[in-house]
């Protein structure tokens, strides 16, 4: 039986030299793992529409997304995700947590050091090569 393929988008969000790192909270499907902020795409949006929204309903923020960075795949156990990550900068708020149980801002070359979902390597190792 095939997986379920759900397709998701993140946001690499930059502010003054930092990357916003967010940790999922225990309990729920990869608890305690890092993450870069973002979730599902619904029926006819665009991925940086799905973004925006996304980080206004878990963050009561506003960002603006800058660039495509990557995408990658990887089969959890519930399915196959395939996550598409983009620059963003924050334009409005201050990124609340309201889904998330923490929360850093990190340099780059800081960001190997956080237990990153294994969907998330693949951002964090490109925004290193930059």
């Amino acid at each position: 039986m095939s997986k379920k393929v759900i397709n998701v988008v993140a946001a690499a969000i930059e502010k003054n030299g930092l990357i916003f790192c967010a940790q999922r909270p225990k309990g729920k499907s990869l608890g305690g793992f890092w993450e870069f902020p973002g979730g599902k795409l619904e029926q006819g949006e665009s991925p940086e529409e799905a973004l925006i929204r996304e980080i206004k309903e878990e963050f009561d923020s506003e960002i603006e997304v800058i660039s495509f960075l990557n995408e990658a795949s990887y089969e959890y156990d519930f399915g196959i995700v395939t996550m598409k990550t983009y620059l963003s900068k924050l334009i409005n708020g201050e990124l609340q947590l309201l889904e998330h149980q923490d929360s850093k801002w990190l340099p780059i070359e800081e960001l190997s050091e956080l237990e990153w979902a294994p969907v998330d390597i693949p951002a964090v190792k490109c925004l290193q090569k930059k």
